[in-house]
């Protein structure tokens, strides 16, 4: 081998393979807008959709106009990106919410307790390394928690044939819920599966 080709050509690392058998949290995937705020270090308050940057003028569902009508509050979720569901009435099922009820809900189901609850330990591989949960404040939900165990004893199936007999844990008593996302805490991972039509791309999909 030419000894000048190991400096020509970019040495690309090889990833390491997360364990499979590491936790997962289950929880219901709710049928809204993917939506985003971002906090920097120096105060800065951005909010986003999936794809783009909104602002109030420019919005998606009015989300940006919310969370800038809540701001104070939403900066007490410190520095950082934080992602969450933008759902209710008018966006996607609407869950049977009326008279423009929309709410935020985080994926982060690790690192928040909901406001007025206790805060749990974070799981760590290190014990000594022990960190409580942050309380969101009152305006920001969480997306609901279905399960959390070991991947090796993850049954999708009967989770989401729970969830269709039981009906939404986000609005109790809607009885169409769209299904679950699976997040892998090992591989930092998401997926998701559909209560109906799970072979189907959403966009082609009935609600």
């Amino acid at each position: 081998m030419d000894p000048q080709a190991t400096t020509a050509v970019e040495f690309r690392e090889f990833h390491k393979i997360p364990r499979y058998s590491r936790e997962v949290l289950v929880s219901e995937k709710i049928d809204g807008t993917n939506a985003s705020v971002f906090i920097g270090e120096d105060g800065t308050f951005l909010t986003g959709c999936r794809t783009r940057w909104i602002t109030p003028d420019k919005d998606n569902h009015s989300f940006s106009r919310w969370a800038h009508e809540h701001m104070e509050e939403l900066k007490t979720l410190g520095p950082g990106h934080h992602f969450g569901e933008w759902w209710g009435n008018g966006i996607q099922r609407g869950y049977g919410l009326k008279n423009g009820d929309k709410r935020f809900s985080l994926f982060n189901l690790t690192r928040w307790c909901l406001h007025g609850q206790e805060p749990q330990p974070i799981n760590s591989s290190d014990p000594r390394n022990v960190r409580m949960q942050d309380v969101l404040p009152p305006c920001v939900g969480l997306v609901p928690l279905l399960w959390r165990g070991l991947f090796d004893d993850l049954d999708a199936k009967a989770l989401l044939q729970d969830l269709a007999v039981g009906g939404s844990r986000a609005v109790p008593g809607y009885m169409n819920p769209e299904g679950i996302v699976v997040f892998h805490t090992a591989a930092g991972i998401c997926f998701k599966k559909t209560v109906k039509q799970d072979d189907v791309p959403k966009s082609k999909a009935s609600t």
